[in-house]
C-alpha cells in the first residue's frame, strides 16, 4: 500500500470532530466514517481507490494532516485534487466573521453557537452525491436514509481494505448508469426513488455535468431548475442548495428535523409550517443554512453521540 501525508493550515475556530458529524448526520454512514480522531472516505483516482484519512492537529496554530492510501500510484495531480476535495468538504474557505458577530448578539443563537464553535459547513463531494442523499432521505427517517445508502455504497461502490478494514465508496454516476432501475431497488429504495436515481447517474455520466452553472442562478431560480429534475422536490432542491452548493443562506423548510427543532428553540406550541419557517429563520439570513448544522449538532448531542 503506497502512503503520501500533507498538511494543510485551517481557520480559527475550528474543529474537525464537530464539522465530520455536521456531515455524517448518523454514526452509522459507512461512507463518511469517523473513529480514532480521524475522519476517512474513500476516493476514486485513474481507476485506483485511495482511502482518505484526515486529522487535526495543533493549539494555537491549527492544521489538517491529511494522508492518502492507494494500492495506485498516488501523484501529484491527484494530492492536489484532494486538497481541494478537503477546503471543499469541510467549508474552510467560508468566511464566517459575520455570523460569530450575529449570533453573539441573538439571545437565541449564542448558546448554540458558543457550545459548537469550529463547526464548519460541510458540503458532499460532488452535486451527484447530494442529489442522491435528498432522494434517499426524502420521506423517510434520517436512519432509515442513511442505511439505504449504506446499502448502495455496499452494492455498487467501488471497496478498498486497508489495516482490515473494508471501506466503501459512495457510487459514481458511471457504476450506477447501466443498471436497471430494479437493481437499485433491490437494496431498498421504492420504485419512484430507483428510478430517479438512476436518471441522475444518466444526467451526470451521459452529459458529464457537475450543475456548475446552477452557481449563476439566484436560490429560486436554482430550485427551479433542480425541481424539474424528476424525483427532485422542494425539499430536496433547498437541501442540495445548502449541503451541494454550500449557499448558507438555504434553510430546508420542508424537513421535519428541522420543524422540531424550531419549535423547541421558539418554544412554540405547534410546529411552524414552511412559510413560518422562512420568516422565523431570517432573522439570521445570510446564514441561516449554518444554523441549521448546529440545530442538527444539538439533537446529535442530546442523543449522546457527541
Amino acid at each position: 500500500m503506497k502512503e503520501a501525508e500533507f498538511a494543510m493550515p485551517v481557520p480559527t475556530p475550528f474543529r474537525l470532530d464537530l464539522t465530520a458529524w455536521a456531515l455524517r448526520r448518523r454514526g452509522s454512514n459507512i461512507v463518511d466514517q469517523w473513529g480514532n480522531g480521524c475522519y476517512s472516505r474513500l476516493l476514486m483516482h485513474r481507476d485506483s481507490s485511495v482511502r482518505l484519512v484526515v486529522r487535526q492537529r495543533g493549539s494555537a496554530v491549527q492544521e489538517l494532516v491529511v494522508t492518502l492510501r492507494s494500492e495506485g500510484r498516488i501523484d501529484e495531480q491527484l494530492q492536489v485534487s484532494t486538497r481541494s476535495l478537503v477546503q471543499k468538504v469541510f467549508g474552510l474557505s467560508s468566511d464566517l466573521t459575520a455570523f460569530y458577530r450575529l449570533a453573539k448578539a441573538d439571545v437565541l443563537l449564542e448558546a448554540l453557537v458558543t457550545e459548537f464553535a469550529g463547526v464548519r459547513p460541510p458540503r458532499f463531494p460532488s452535486m451527484f452525491e447530494a442529489l442522491v442523499n435528498s432522494v434517499a432521505c426524502q420521506q423517510v427517517s434520517l436512519d432509515s436514509g442513511i442505511a439505504t445508502l449504506n446499502r448502495l455504497a455496499q452494492g455498487f461502490g467501488v471497496s478498498l481494505v486497508d489495516d482490515g478494514q473494508t471501506q466503501y465508496a459512495f457510487p459514481r454516476p458511471i457504476d450506477l448508469v447501466h443498471l436497471p432501475y430494479e437493481r437499485i431497488k433491490s437494496v431498498g429504495f421504492s420504485g419512484q426513488k430507483a428510478r430517479a436515481i438512476v436518471g441522475l447517474a444518466r444526467l451526470f455520466a451521459q452529459d458529464d455535468t457537475d450543475l456548475a452553472h446552477l452557481d449563476q442562478l439566484t436560490n429560486d431560480e436554482a430550485v427551479t431548475y433542480l425541481t424539474a429534475i424528476p424525483g427532485i422536490g422542494r425539499w430536496s432542491a433547498e437541501y442540495v442548495l445548502l449541503r451541494g452548493m454550500g449557499r448558507l443562506d438555504s434553510f430546508p423548510g420542508d424537513d421535519v428535523g428541522a420543524q422540531n427543532n424550531l419549535q423547541q428553540v421558539f418554544r412554540r406550541d405547534t410546529k411552524p409550517n414552511y412559510e413560518e419557517i422562512k420568516a422565523l429563520v431570517s432573522r439570521w439570513s445570510p446564514y441561516q443554512g449554518f444554523v441549521y448544522f448546529h440545530l442538527l449538532l444539538d439533537k446529535l448531542r442530546a442523543k449522546g453521540v457527541l
